[in-house]
């Protein structure tokens, strides 16, 4: 994709001639230091081609861990987003401004090195190691974030010869103990910055939760992942919504943080330094985020993933699936550049019956239920059978949820 010119707008077409870049994801790291529960935070809103997603446990390496894939990736061979067994967590954003005169035939080997990294990494400094010795050029153009036990929280610039640090725990880098990337690297070439417009949208966003102390996972997955404000047109959807669902009301759709090749997001809420690592909580919401539901996960050998957000070989993941399929009412047209407008009306709407508002209670009420989860396990310890009997509950409940309200005809038994 990378040979495409790169500032050339992922919009531009929905189909047709020329194959657009999805991958111009919104990212953060947040210190647990600025944290409402002192926890680090790692953010991904992956936007990517493939939108087909799903999660995969792996043991094939020095640690457990789990990872987003692409669902057609059989093997898990990439990871776009993951954490391991001793609270190592890593995802990147694509960069489109450090290699501009690289001329290296070597790309898009991103999802490679993320999933080394949760095999062998425990720390950000075994990490920095990996990255130091693997061989160059290494393939890449990205932002990695990354967080760790040890309350580590630091993105690396990284392009095909060399990295450089920018630790979310120095107040000279990160003042407010959060870090934000999306297309563009700190050291890179200005004329090729790409993501700038959702940069600023998401740094509103970061500072107003900053002073009211609210930087949560919950920020991230709903007031982040899902925010329809765009900060150079001073635009907010939410203040404008159509009476009622069923006449459509389009809008233009384009630089939001949430857009037509939004896949999927991991928010992954580290543990403190006197916490077991598998207090480890890795969110997800599979599919399209105005569409699909924020679903808790943890990297326990002897408990298997939630049926909905896995799959055999190369078949996607039932709520992805599900998601995508909601996601056709919300932006239907996708000959010439209509994936540039959103039914704002399917999504929102004054009778509240909008896809995401009949989303949002379910998610509140998951929300709910794992933190009391959470505070139990932190003082009597995660018994995989609990995780596993918890995965069945959601399991059921958001099937049961999505059949009745969405019409769909899912079975996890």
């Amino acid at each position: 994709m990378k040979a495409i010119t790169k500032n050339l707008l992922i919009s531009i077409v929905c189909t047709g001639i020329i194959v657009s870049t999805g991958k111009a994801c919104t990212t953060a790291i947040i210190s647990g230091k600025a944290t409402v529960d002192g926890r680090p935070l790692l953010f991904k809103h992956r936007d990517s081609d493939s939108l087909d997603n799903k999660l995969m446990f792996f043991d094939d390496g020095i640690y457990e861990y789990i990872g987003l894939i692409n669902s057609s990736d059989s093997l898990g061979e990439q990871v776009w987003a993951g954490c391991n067994s001793v609270a190592f967590a890593i995802m990147n954003s694509a960069s489109y401004n450090l290699n501009v005169d690289d001329t290296s035939s070597i790309q898009d080997r991103e999802g490679f090195i993320m999933k080394q990294a949760l095999r062998q990494c425990a720390t950000l400094e075994n990490f920095e190691d990996m990255l130091r010795n693997l061989p160059k050029p290494m393939g890449v153009e990205a932002n990695f974030g990354v967080i760790d036990a040890k309350g580590g929280a630091a993105y690396y610039e990284t392009s095909n010869h060399d990295f450089r640090k920018y630790d979310a725990n120095d107040p000279s880098i990160a003042p407010f103990g959060y870090i934000i990337r999306t297309n563009y690297s700190y050291i890179g070439e200005r004329e090729e910055d790409y993501g700038l417009i959702r940069y600023q949208t998401a740094e509103d966003l970061f500072y107003t939760a900053y002073n009211t102390h609210a930087l949560s996972s919950k920020f991230l997955l709903r007031n982040v992942s899902r925010c329809l404000k765009h900060s150079l047109t001073n635009t907010d959807l939410t203040q404008t919504i159509p009476l009622s669902s069923e006449n459509p009301h389009f809008v233009f759709f384009q630089d939001f943080i949430p857009r037509y090749y939004s896949s999927a997001t991991v928010v992954v809420q580290g543990v403190k330094l006197d916490e077991p690592p598998e207090l480890t909580t890795m969110w997800t919401i599979l599919g399209f985020q105005l569409c699909s539901v924020a679903v808790p996960v943890w990297v326990q050998r002897r408990s298997q993933l939630p049926k909905l957000l896995t799959a055999e070989g190369s078949k996607n993941a039932p709520l992805c699936e599900m998601a995508l399929k909601l996601k056709e009412k919300c932006i239907p047209i996708l000959r010439g550049s209509g994936c540039n407008y959103l039914n704002l009306a399917a999504v929102l709407n004054q009778e509240n019956n909008g896809i995401l508002q009949k989303i949002e209670p379910l998610e509140d009420e998951i929300l709910k239920v794992t933190e009391m989860r959470l505070k139990s396990w932190e003082k009597s310890g995660v018994e995989p059978q609990a995780i596993q009997n918890y995965y069945l509950w959601l399991d059921l409940k958001i099937v049961e949820h999505f059949n009745r309200e969405f019409g769909f005809q899912y079975n996890v038994q």
